[in-house]
Order: C-alpha cells, then sequence, then structure tokens
C-alpha cells in the first residue's frame, strides 16, 4: 500500500484531517455562491445610463402625491423631461400638492409640466388622464405606472370577506357584493391592477410612434408572497404576469417598446408604513435611491430593477425554496400584532 508523506494510505485521510473536510458539495456550493456574487456584480457595475437621453423626454407619472412618485418626478424635472403628473383627488382638494411637487419641479429645471387629478378607482379616468398627457406634449415617450390603492391587510387578508374584495375588484361586472366596511372599499381595489391595464392599453399607440418604455412600479410581494397581503400580493402577481405576458407579445410583433418592472419594498410613504404599521420589521427603502433606480432602468430599457439589489437574489431564491420555514417568516413579521390586528 502506498503511503503519503502525512502518514496516511493515498486516498484516505485521518478523521478531523482538513483533507477530510473539503467535501465536494461543499465545494460546489462555494462555487456556486462565488459565481452568483460575481454575476451579480457584473450585472450592477455595468451601467450604460445615460441622463442626456432623458432631456425632452415625454413623461406620464402616476401616483406622483408622495413618496417615490414625488421623488420620480424631482429627478425628471432634473434630468429636463416634459411632465405630466397625476395626483389623487384628496391631495389636490388639500391644496398643497400643486404649489409644493410641481413648483419645485419647475425650479429643479422641467421645461414643462402638468398636473391632473385622478382617481385610478373610476373606470373612466384613465382615458381622461392619457388624452390630457397627449393634448399637453403631444405624445408620450415614458409611461410610469406608480399609482397605488388601498388594500386590506393583517390576518383580515385571508378571510372569505378579503377574497370577495379582491374578486370584486378583478371582476368588475360581477354584481355587486356587500360593502365591507372593514376593509379598503372595493372601488379602491381596482387602482392596483385593472387602471395599470387600461392605462398601458390606451398609451401603447403613442409609445409604439416614439418607440418608448413603459415602467411599471410594482413590489417585491408580486414576486415573492408573505404572510398577512393576500390580496394586495395577488394584485401584484397578477401585474407581473400581465406585463410579462405583454412583453413577449411586444417581441414577437417586432413591436419596439421596452416594458421594465421594478420590484420595490416597503414604500418609503406614510399611507404604506401605516398600512403595515406593527405587521411588518421591514424598513421602507429611501425614496430617493428607489426613484433613481427606477428610472436607471427604465432609460436603459432594462426588463426588470430590483431595489434593494438583494431583492433580485430573494426572487431567484425562491425557486429553490418556495416555502419557507416559519421562523424564517417570523423574522420579519411580528406575527403577534398582526393576530392582534384580526
Amino acid at each position: 500500500m502506498e503511503v503519503g508523506e502525512t502518514g496516511v494510505p493515498v486516498g484516505q485521510a485521518r478523521a478531523g484531517h482538513p483533507l477530510s473536510r473539503c467535501r465536494p458539495g461543499r465545494a460546489m456550493r462555494v462555487l456556486l455562491l462565488t459565481g452568483l456574487g460575481a454575476l451579480f456584480f457584473a450585472y450592477y457595475w455595468d451601467d450604460n445610463f445615460n441622463p442626456a437621453s432623458l432631456q425632452g423626454a415625454r413623461v406620464l407619472l402616476t401616483g406622483a402625491s408622495a413618496g417615490v412618485g414625488e421623488e420620480l418626478a424631482y429627478h425628471y424635472a432634473r434630468l429636463g423631461s416634459h411632465l405630466v403628473l397625476t395626483a389623487h383627488t384628496e391631495a389636490l382638494l388639500q391644496k398643497l400638492w400643486p404649489s409644493q411637487v410641481v413648483g419645485n419641479c419647475r425650479k429643479l429645471g422641467a421645461p414643462k409640466i402638468f398636473y391632473i387629478a385622478a382617481d385610478m378607482a373610476s373606470p373612466e379616468v384613465p382615458e381622461r388622464v392619457v388624452q390630457f398627457a397627449l393634448d399637453k406634449l403631444g405624445g408620450l415617450d415614458y409611461l410610469v405606472l406608480n399609482h397605488l390603492g388601498a388594500a386590506p391587510a393583517g390576518t383580515r387578508a385571508r378571510s372569505a370577506q378579503a377574497t370577495r374584495w379582491l374578486l370584486q375588484v378583478l371582476r368588475p361586472s360581477a354584481p355587486r357584493l356587500r360593502p365591507l366596511p372593514a376593509l379598503a372599499p372595493p372601488s379602491r381595489g381596482r387602482v392596483n391592477f385593472l387602471s395599470y391595464v387600461q392605462l398601458t392599453s390606451l398609451a401603447l399607440p403613442s409609445l409604439t410612434d416614439s418607440k418608448g418604455s413603459l415602467v411599471v412600479v410594482s413590489s417585491l410581494l408580486g414576486r415573492v408572497p408573505t404572510s398577512f397581503s393576500s390580496p394586495y400580493s395577488a394584485a401584484k402577481f397578477a401585474l407581473d404576469g400581465f406585463f410579462g405576458s405583454l412583453r413577449r407579445e411586444l417581441d414577437v410583433q417586432d413591436v419596439n417598446v421596452a416594458i421594465t418592472m421594478c420590484v420595490l419594498g416597503l414604500r418609503d410613504r406614510a399611507s404604506a408604513a401605516e398600512g403595515v404599521r406593527g405587521v411588518t420589521r421591514a424598513k421602507a427603502a429611501p425614496g430617493p435611491k428607489a426613484a433613481l433606480a427606477v428610472i436607471r432602468g427604465g432609460a436603459t430599457r432594462a426588463s426588470g430593477v430590483f431595489y434593494p439589489w438583494r431583492f433580485h437574489l430573494l426572487c431567484l431564491l425562491r425557486g429553490w425554496l418556495p416555502r419557507p420555514g416559519a421562523w424564517f417568516i417570523r423574522q420579519e413579521l411580528n406575527v403577534t400584532a398582526a393576530a392582534a390586528a384580526a
């Protein structure tokens, strides 16, 4: 038998010897993680964003009253884009939003800026908004969909009433159901999906003419489901499915319109924070940084934007770990508080 320099027969290793710890499985895991790290580094390092490409761009931005939407408006203004902004009626009634956000955009350098009240819960509003933008700007280069409607949260979200709410949202022709005072009004729920579809359909001819871009600000809950968010997560999954299918249809038809899906975390706005107060321990993403990531993705015609960047990894891991353990979920959720809200 051949003996090596260590006194151990060749092909064997003593227990506890370093050679015994170098297992192929572990080495493959290390190699895989290293490869993923290099892939992410290369993906995010390669940035061909040209700010000058947005100079004079015609942008219709929805949901610009606060949070990421407000920061998007400011970034586009700094870059010299022509803007049409929408805000829900309540923001305009306060008479603060036009003077603050619109005024700030003018100071930041927006050549043209217009605003319109838009309660996306009304079926006729999307057509009015798109027509207003086309009349004011003469066409569209970017449609940025960012508006957000209320949705049931907490353990109520998995109840039969919440399912009724969701069905009424996605099937507007269904018979009117008994109102649910404890939840978001059904008319508000259509904001998160149907209005996105309507706005896209109405703006698509102009975007086709300009070879423009469609930017959809969505959520991590549209890729990775979590507890106590069933209706909201379902609406966001619907967005991902609709726009993913639309992207393929446009490719097949040789229509040069880019679709950028933006996967963000908790919105940095008061209404979003209030909706999950005491339910999740997750921190809101900084509005200015998240908004800049959205703009860069849209301008470079990227298929997806993930902010923070680790969300991309979470979406990939979902395929490997489709059912995370209860311990992992409790790290992000205050389950006791969520149950108490039921």
